[in-house]
């Protein structure tokens, strides 16, 4: 079974260097740190937040072309990127305090979405940039009761609307997976 998750993505970007600026200012809030602004190859800037522990990381490059994308459009490309959030106040804060202060668009103010799991905080935004959708989110470790009560009366309704499903919503969500080959 894994242990870790994504090792790293990289996304392009219209404007470098506004980029740069808008993510330094997004990523030293959040406590991140670059570990790597160096033109080797190609120009660009790696955040990571457990510097240096080994951990998923995020770089940014100049995109050779294209426009700003517009999460609405629902192109191909990454939908967006969720980040972890130490705490809900963390969230709070960051909307309060960083977002709304420095005018970066927030698609969904910080809210509860029990219908993703309980007690799933999070406030959705996007670059001012490039239009790269962003999330903060946070999952408790162990829910409280109350929010696996709403969880369950969120999930309700479609699993109303779904009346083939043989499973509560939870255990229908999870498919099985082909595994590797055996080995010869």
């Amino acid at each position: 079974m894994r242990w870790r998750g994504v090792h790293h993505i990289e996304i392009n970007v219209r404007d470098y260097d506004s980029s740069i600026e808008f993510y330094d200012a997004m990523f030293g809030w959040l406590g991140y740190r670059s570990f790597w602004t160096l033109d080797i190859e190609y120009r660009s800037t790696y955040y990571m937040a457990r510097f240096p522990a080994p951990h998923s990381y995020i770089g940014v490059q100049p995109a050779a072309g294209g426009e700003t994308l517009r999460h609405t459009d629902q192109a191909v490309g990454i939908n967006h990127i969720a980040l972890w959030a130490r705490s809900r106040r963390e969230i709070d804060r960051f909307h309060d305090e960083f977002l709304v202060p420095n005018e970066v668009p927030v698609v969904y103010a910080p809210r509860e979405y029990p219908e993703y799991s309980p007690g799933y905080y999070a406030v959705f935004f996007d670059d001012p940039i490039s239009g790269i959708q962003w999330e903060l989110a946070r999952l408790p470790t162990i829910p409280s009761p109350t929010a696996l009560w709403r969880t369950w009366r969120a999930v309700r309704p479609y699993q109303r609307a779904h009346p083939e499903w043989t499973h509560s919503a939870p255990r229908q969500a999870m498919r099985p997976l082909p595994g590797r080959a055996a080995s010869s």
